[in-house]
Formats: structure tokens, sequence, C-alpha cells
């Protein structure tokens, strides 16, 4: 089989982060007195990407600036010609760095926002303060001539401002805005029964974004990704298992998807003792769900095995215990419901967050 070059380059610089979100992205269980990759290490990393046909690497954590030798890795990124997009918290990151990191060619800049509500952003962050800080650093990217994006996670404490979230990022000046709702991995699983809201409230949001859409048309775009848990059928995750995107962690595995390595059984190289063109092409855990070939019925013999590739891996064995399952969210995969059953009403009262920590 002849693989097409991935598109994009996850770089998971760090798991650290100042803010503490009960939705966050990072493993349940990081890795133990593992050093990140260093400079040098990264470098060789863009340039490897940049060689295996990666047009854009997004860089992101954790929270990318806890790392001293962000611009260094921005540089070295912009030199080996990728488009590079900080996916950033806005926290401990200056006027003055930012303008460095412009300096050494940063392209984009996708701001993360908890809510327009700021006592109810800083509860869902973790951290006070943090929403005013937020909109300062928004500022400042506008000031600077940088394209912004806000990102939000959506989830049951802040779907009824999912409009207010879309005037939001005009008023700051965003040139995009992406409402994209949780993904249920790693600690949003564990906060899954605070997080998932119910199908009417996920209705109203849908409308609302339709309707800040038509109210801004022409002066910001506006990105939604429709919610998993309420669809018929799964979203095609990563755009195919390992076929458009790579993921590197701050210790240099190479994954498939950021959740990846919470399935058991695979074999994740690292790019320490690998090429990264030799783990896309050769490694277990990218060959593992290539294709179609490893599909189970129905997905075999599914009209949409081509669309939507069998969905979520990692929500299949999550909710199944098997990575090959069809992804329960399909309305045609045995396992249906289960997530039905989940979505049969909202905990109450609501559970109090299980914040990530470090």
């Amino acid at each position: 089989m002849t693989l097409p070059a991935p598109i994009g380059l996850l770089a998971e610089l760090t798991y650290r982060c100042p803010l503490a979100c009960p939705y966050c992205s990072n493993p349940l269980a990081l890795a133990a007195k593992t050093p990140e990759l260093d400079t040098a290490e990264w470098t060789r990393v863009l340039r490897q990407a940049a060689d295996l046909g990666v047009l854009q690497v997004h860089l992101s954590g954790g929270e990318p600036a806890a790392r001293r030798d962000l611009e260094q890795i921005v540089r070295a990124a912009a030199g080996a010609g990728l488009y590079t997009n900080l996916i950033t918290s806005g926290i401990g990151l200056t006027e003055a760095r930012l303008a460095a990191l412009a300096e050494a060619g940063l392209d984009h800049v996708q701001l993360s926002i908890q809510d327009t509500d700021a006592d109810v952003a800083d509860r869902i962050a973790g951290y006070r303060g943090a929403s005013e800080r937020k909109r300062r650093f928004a500022g400042w990217v506008v000031a600077s001539g940088l394209p912004l994006t806000l990102n939000a996670v959506i989830h049951r404490a802040n779907i009824a401002h999912c409009g207010d979230i879309v005037d939001e990022a005009v008023a700051l000046r965003a040139r995009r805005v992406e409402i994209a709702h949780t993904q249920y991995h790693g600690w949003a699983a564990a906060n899954r029964a605070a997080l998932l809201p119910d199908r009417a409230a996920v209705d109203r949001a849908l409308a609302d974004v339709e309707t800040a859409r038509e109210r801004h048309r022409g002066r910001i775009v506006v990105d939604s990704v429709a919610p998993d848990w309420h669809a018929r059928f799964p979203k095609p995750c990563m755009g195919g298992w390992g076929a458009r995107i790579i993921n590197v962690t701050p210790h240099g595995k190479v994954l498939p998807c950021h959740a990846a390595e919470s399935l058991p059984g695979l074999e994740f190289w690292n790019i320490r003792d690998h090429s990264l063109a030799g783990i896309w092409a050769h490694s277990p855990a990218f060959n593992a769900f290539r294709g179609t070939g490893w599909m189970p019925e129905p997905c075999q013999s599914c009209e949409r095995r081509d669309v939507d590739f069998g969905g979520c891996r990692c929500q299949a064995f999550a909710l199944t215990g098997d990575a090959a399952a069809t992804d329960p969210i399909c309305e045609r995969s045995p396992h249906h419901a289960m997530v039905l059953a989940a979505l049969d009403g909202p905990v109450e009262p609501v559970p109090a967050y299980i914040y990530r920590k470090a």
C-alpha cells in the first residue's frame, strides 16, 4: 500500500500546564522521570516532518509556553518550512515573549477559552484570574498582527453560551472560532458525568451557533464540531488512523492520535530510536488500524466504511474493552445501547470536577 504523506504534526512539547481543565487531553498517568525531548531533538523531529511531507505543525501541550526554548522550537519549525500554529492557554506568555515568537516565525495563535462568564471560566480552568489574562493576551495577539483563533471546548457548564462565545470571538477580533464539543477521553472520560449535556441542550447549542454564524457572516469563520455522543454515526477520527496526522509526545513517543496510549497491546516507537518516516510507514501502532482490513462487522460491509473508518478506536476501547470494535457511537454498533443508556439524563446534582494536576 502506498501511504499518503501526513498533513499535520501535533507536537506536544510538554505536559506541564498552569490550568487543570477537567477535559484535559493529558494522559491520566503521566510518564515518570522520563526527560522531555530537548531543543535539538525537537529540531530533528521538525526537519524530518518537513521531509516526510508535513505542511503544518501544531505546537501544543500541556502549555507549550512552559518550555523555555519555545522560541527556538518555533524558529526550527519555520526554518524547516512548516506553518506554525501555537495552541496555548495564554497563561505565562508576556507581550514581549509573544513578539519574540512572532520574530522567530510563528504564523498563527490558537487560544483556548473556557466560557464568556469569567467566574465559570476560571472554575472550569481551575485557575483564578485565567479568563482576564486570556482576554489580555488575545489583545496582544491581534495587536501583533498574528491571526487569532479562539477555541472553546463545550460541555454541560458552558453549552448555553455557545452563541455568546462566537460574539466574544468577534469582540476580541479573532479571525476564527472553534466550538468543539468535548471528546470523552482521558480526563474528560473521568469527568463525563459532570460534562455530558443532554440532547435538548445540544440541539439549542447547535442552533445558537448557526444563528451566530449568520449574525457575523463575513466577519469571522465559525467552525462547529458536533458532539459524538448525540450523533447517529461517528466522525472519521483523525481522518482515519495513521492517515493524516502524526502526534509526538513530550517524551518522544510517536502516536497515530493523542489518546492512542490508552489502548493496550500497541507498540509505540520513539523518535529517539527511529526516524519519523520509518515510524509513519512501519511502526506496529500506526499499522494496527490502517485502512479497512482490520474491521469487524457491521463495519466491514457498511457503505460508510471508507467515510468514518469505524469511528474512534480509543472510544471503542473505553466503552467496550475492544479497540477493534465498531465505535459504540454508531447506531449500527452492537454496543450502541450503552451510549443510549448514558444519555438517559444528566446526573444530578452535577458532580464535582476531578481536576488534573501537574
